[in-house]
C-alpha cells in the first residue's frame, strides 16, 4: 500500500492539523482508526469489484479509501461543510469515488441507484451516530430503495437492539421493524480506542441483509408498524390500553380486545412479548 491510507492514525492526525478540522458534536463525529476494523467491515459487506457502494457519513475518507480499493465504484455523501475539502484531498488517488455533499435523508438514494447501478440492489455501508441511526435505516427500509445490504457501525446498545427478541428488554419496535425488512446480523464489537476522539461507549458492526422475501404475511404494513409503535410507547402497559390511547390509532377497546381474542392473545398480554409473526396476525385481524 503505497498510498497513504487513513486507518493509520498518524495519517488521520495530520490530514486533521493540515485543515484545521474540529470535530462536530452536531454530527456525532467519531474517525475510525483501526486497520483490522476497516478489513472486517469491507469482508462483513461482501464487497467485490461488481458492487456499486453508497458510503453514509464518510468523514475524512478513512473508509472511504478502503471502500474504493474494493469496488467498483463508491459515492459517498456528507454533510457536514468543513469535510468536503478534506475529501478531495484524501480520495484523490482514486478515480472511482464521487462524494456528494448532502443530507442522506434528502437524498434520492432511488435515482442514485438507477444512474449508478442500472436500478439494480445497492451495497449501503456507514459508521453512524447514534442520534440518526434509525431514520436512517427506516428511511432505505420504508422508500423501498433497491438495497442488498446495509453493514454499519453504530453504537452497541443500538445493534443489540436490531437483533433480539420478545421478552428482552431490548426488544421494541426498532427490532421489529429491522427484522421485518432484513436479517440482522452482528459482525463485529469494536472498542472506544479504535477510534478518534475516543467515544464514551462501545460500537458494533451490523450487517442487514434484505429480505428477498418478506418474512410474514401481513395486509397492510403501515397499520402493523402503528400497532407497534403504540404497543412500545407505553411498556408497562398492556397492549389493549397501549393500542386505545395511540393517537395514531382510533379503535374502541372492544374492538381490540375483539381482534386479541380471535388471534388466541390473553387480554392483559403486553405488546413485548408478541413475536413479529404475532403483529401480523393481529393487524390482519384488524382489518379482518
Amino acid at each position: 500500500m503505497t498510498r497513504p491510507y487513513l486507518g493509520n492514525p498518524k495519517y488521520t492526525i495530520e490530514i486533521l492539523q493540515k485543515y484545521d478540522f474540529v470535530f462536530q458534536k452536531r454530527f456525532g463525529q467519531n474517525f475510525l482508526i483501526d486497520t483490522h476494523v476497516l478489513d472486517k467491515i469491507i469482508s462483513a459487506a461482501g464487497i467485490t469489484k461488481e458492487d456499486f457502494v453508497l458510503e453514509i457519513g464518510p468523514g475524512i475518507g478513512t473508509m472511504t479509501q478502503y471502500l474504493a480499493e474494493a469496488a467498483r465504484e463508491v459515492t459517498a455523501v456528507e454533510i457536514d461543510d468543513a469535510l468536503i475539502p478534506i475529501l478531495s484531498d484524501t480520495l484523490k488517488e482514486w478515480d472511482n469515488v464521487s462524494v456528494i455533499h448532502g443530507d442522506i435523508l434528502k437524498t434520492d438514494i432511488r435515482k442514485l441507484a438507477l444512474d449508478k447501478n442500472g436500478g439494480k440492489p445497492i451495497k449501503v455501508v456507514a459508521n453512524l451516530p447514534y442520534y440518526i441511526t434509525t431514520p436512517i435505516i427506516m428511511g432505505l427500509f420504508e422508500n423501498k430503495v433497491p438495497i442488498d445490504s446495509i453493514t454499519i457501525m453504530v453504537q452497541k446498545e443500538v445493534a443489540d437492539r436490531m437483533q433480539v427478541g420478545p421478552g428482552t428488554k431490548d426488544y421494541g419496535a426498532l427490532s421489529l421493524a429491522v427484522q421485518y425488512y432484513a436479517k440482522p446480523e452482528i459482525v463485529a464489537n469494536v472498542p472506544p480506542n479504535c477510534f478518534m476522539p475516543r467515544p464514551k461507549v462501545g460500537s458494533a458492526v451490523i450487517r442487514l441483509t434484505r429480505h428477498e422475501e418478506s418474512p410474514v404475511n401481513v395486509k397492510d404494513e403501515k397499520l402493523m408498524f402503528c400497532l407497534v409503535r403504540a404497543s412500545f410507547n407505553q411498556r408497562r402497559k398492556t397492549l389493549v390500553n397501549g393500542l386505545k390511547n395511540s393517537r395514531e390509532l382510533d379503535f374502541s377497546k372492544e374492538k381490540i380486545e375483539s381482534a386479541l381474542e380471535k388471534c388466541g392473545f390473553p387480554l392483559n398480554i403486553r405488546g413485548e412479548a408478541l413475536t413479529l409473526e404475532q403483529f401480523a396476525e393481529l393487524t390482519n385481524a384488524f382489518i379482518e
